[in-house]
């Protein structure tokens, strides 16, 4: 079966959301999402400008075109409203163990999104997309270890603790999840 594309991007479907490239429309929503305080309180601690936010946005269209993957904004399917984002990056981290070259998973939702799992079909769509389309040996994310939920999000769908370390002289756990959502019984050695 081949999945739709827009601007190079593959459409996905959750059963409560679509997931899309960004576009233009967005970017007020968009910029609102990152300015709350709920939604930026374990990544990155603080709100971001309207300028931070649109430096961001516009990241997303060269991660596709650069590195074959990248985010998508996710669109709830009854509204058709923008209601946060998802996907894999390499943000090149300087973060011990290096994770460069690793696809990293991330998402995001606005406030008004919280507490439905929402996140957790999101993420787990993204997930399979990766095991198919990627074909990577495993995949990662970073966690703020006070962030309970993105935790409970990376574990329902196969990440798991390898270690604990620090990004940006903050407390992190790096997660990893192979290829098929099957759990090594020992952490992955030589990162």
């Amino acid at each position: 079966m081949s999945i739709k594309t827009e601007a190079g991007v593959p459409i996905l479907e959750t059963a409560r959301t679509v997931l899309r490239p960004h576009r233009l429309g967005d970017f007020e929503t968009y910029a609102a999402m990152w300015a709350e305080p709920a939604v930026t309180r374990f990544i990155g601690g603080k709100p971001r400008t309207r300028e931070e936010s649109w430096m961001r946005f516009l990241r997303h269209a060269g991660l596709w075109s650069l590195i074959g993957y990248g985010f998508w904004a996710i669109e709830d399917k009854d509204t058709k409203r923008f209601i946060g984002e998802a996907g894999f990056h390499d943000l090149k981290r300087e973060i011990e163990p290096s994770i460069e070259g690793v696809p990293e998973a991330g998402w995001a939702l606005a406030s008004e999104a919280h507490g439905q799992g929402l996140a957790s079909e999101v993420v787990g769509r993204i997930v399979a997309w990766s095991d198919e389309a990627l074909r990577q040996a495993r995949t990662v994310c970073i966690i703020d270890p006070e962030n309970g939920a993105s935790l409970k999000v990376a574990e329902k769908n196969g990440y798991c603790e390898i270690l604990r370390t620090t990004y940006h002289e903050k407390p992190t756990i790096l997660l990893e999840r192979p290829a098929g959502g099957v759990v090594p019984q020992f952490p992955t050695q030589g990162f």
